[in-house]
């Protein structure tokens, strides 16, 4: 007994001291507890928002792969016609010379009158028309 206070009740009392504080560092934890487990939650749905967004990304790059793809196939395709329509043009541009030098020919063969005879310009230029004739009936055949 010290002054007066039975030893088993300061011995009490130190318990129930020591009780309290007990409680009241279970309820720190506890609320620390509870932000953990919310904060697990948050991440678990950031987790699966952020595989779901990654899912997405990885589909797109496989959807661009293959747009990528038919644009280059479309467009190797489109430069091999594009190609094959300046040949024919070029063709076609050297086909038109060669009729223009044929008619220069045919005119300038009609506009002589240095020869004598006329029956022989006629001649002349009447062969020059048929084979003009004759080569536009060849182009044509040859383009059908």
């Amino acid at each position: 007994m010290m002054s007066g206070i039975p030893l088993g009740l300061i011995i009490e009392i130190s318990v129930a001291i020591l009780l309290m504080m007990t409680i009241g560092y279970c309820f720190v934890l506890n609320n620390r507890l509870k932000k953990l487990h919310a904060d697990k939650n948050a991440l678990r749905e950031m987790v699966a928002d952020l595989v779901q967004a990654t899912n997405l990304a990885n589909n797109a790059i496989v959807s661009l792969k293959d747009n990528a793809t038919e644009a280059d196939i479309m467009l190797s395709s489109r430069l091999e016609d594009a190609d094959r329509f300046a040949n024919e043009l070029a063709h076609h541009v050297n086909a038109g010379q060669t009729v223009l030098q044929r008619i220069s020919q045919i005119t300038q063969a009609a506009s002589q009158k240095n020869t004598s005879n006329g029956q022989v310009q006629n001649r002349s230029a009447n062969e020059a028309l048929k084979r003009l004739r004759e080569y536009q009936l060849r182009k044509e055949e040859a383009a059908a």
